[in-house]
């Protein structure tokens, strides 16, 4: 599995909105000024995000972005789900039932879904509160 781009500017712009949680909206620019990504592209992000529930927006001088719900109700793989879709390692395992012809005699299967298990319990156990602490720490 390997996090595109957007999935992790994502992740960025999710955690620079947390942690500044208590100043009401922000702006965009700011956003991307602090995390050096283009406006251009924090602009399609946001539309997901905000379409999705994820985030309120606000219009005019005191407009900008703020999250819908506290920092502790966001996982990452809330938010990765969100913007890169399925995180199946294999495609017989993107959908709610495996249709490969192959399935009940595959020797990987259950290795890949193993794995997948892993990486959904990995990323669904982090919040951006957990993401924030970490930050406060490394500071």
């Amino acid at each position: 599995m390997k996090v595109s781009t957007r999935g992790r500017y994502a992740l960025r712009l999710m955690m620079d909105l947390a942690s500044h949680d208590g100043d009401g909206y922000v702006s965009l620019k700011d956003v991307a000024l602090r995390q050096e990504i283009s406006m251009k592209y924090l602009e399609q992000i946001t539309g997901l995000l905000s379409k999705a529930g994820l985030l309120h927006s606000g219009r005019g001088a005191q407009g900008g972005y703020r999250l819908a719900k506290d920092p502790a109700a966001y996982t990452v793989g809330s938010i990765l789900r969100l913007t890169e879709g399925n995180l199946a390692p294999v495609a017989c395992l993107e959908g709610p039932e495996n249709l490969c012809q192959h399935c009940g005699e595959c020797p990987t299967l259950d290795f890949w879904t193993g794995l997948y298990a892993t990486v959904n319990a990995y990323i669904d156990r982090y919040t951006l509160a957990d993401l924030l602490a970490e930050q406060a720490r490394k500071q």
